[in-house]
């Protein structure tokens, strides 16, 4: 039987990629983790599988996180399952496309918006009631380095990321008095499966712009969450781990 700390970590976006193996490092952690994707993802239920064959507790809970009533129901399927959330990764993707300023529309704008200011609200409202009767709980937003190294074509998502940075510092303001910290990872590029396209060209250029030398991976995503997420870090809230390799060091 897996040993977990009793404590349950809800990973939105977890059915691949950065989020997977956050799910995957929580429950090595000794969490029960709520593996999250959009309902008829099969991956779901393949990443709470191999974590349980890999020793720890996970189940599959699929549901669109932009939408309120299926978030709220996320919630209450978590907590009927495995208790109720002690801990919230805020990760949940989606299409990313590029387009100069000219070419990006409000609605556009509006999608980026949904997955990463829209679901982390509705799904931290759905959640925040137990933390705040329990006060505790830990709250990770997953953004990225594009909030403050926006490139060219990336004006939608840079700013729905840089909102989404605005709202976890509010939040680990207004929060801190209950005993519930929020705090956001960063990553730099992380090849994983939605970048197999992007040509070796580019991310050649990029990794020589990396003083660490080589390309960061989603352990490196998974140990930065893994550590917010930790008892060890009870006194750190409203702070932004940047995981680049020293990249935001550069001009």
């Amino acid at each position: 039987m897996a040993v977990t700390d009793g404590r349950v970590a809800l990973v939105t976006g977890s059915s691949r990629g950065l989020g997977a193996a956050i799910a995957r490092r929580l429950a090595r952690d000794g969490l029960a983790v709520a593996v999250n994707g959009r309902p008829g993802d099969e991956q779901v239920a393949a990443v709470a599988a191999a974590i349980r064959a890999d020793g720890g507790t996970a189940w599959d809970f699929c549901a669109d996180v932009t939408d309120e009533g299926e978030a709220a129901g996320l919630a209450a399927a978590v907590a009927d399952r495995l208790g109720p959330v002690d801990v919230l990764v805020l990760n949940a993707t989606g299409p990313q496309p590029e387009g100069a300023v000219t070419d990006v529309d409000w609605a556009g704008h509006l999608a980026q918006l949904s997955y990463f200011v829209k679901s982390p609200v509705l799904v931290g409202r759905a959640v925040l009631p137990g933390m705040q009767a329990r006060r505790h709980g830990r709250i990770i937003h997953v953004d990225s380095e594009v909030a403050s190294r926006p490139p060219p074509g990336r004006s939608a998502y840079a700013t729905a990321k840089s909102a989404q940075v605005g709202l976890a510092l509010s939040w680990a303001r207004e929060l801190a008095p209950l005993g519930i910290t929020v705090n956001t990872v960063a990553p730099g590029f992380i090849p994983v499966e939605r970048h197999a396209g992007v040509p070796g060209h580019v991310k050649e250029a990029y990794r020589a712009t990396v003083p660490a030398g080589r390309m960061g991976t989603p352990d490196d995503i998974a140990h930065a969450v893994s550590f917010l997420a930790s008892e060890g870090a009870g006194f750190i809230t409203g702070q932004r781990i940047v995981v680049d390799g020293g990249r935001s060091l550069g001009s």
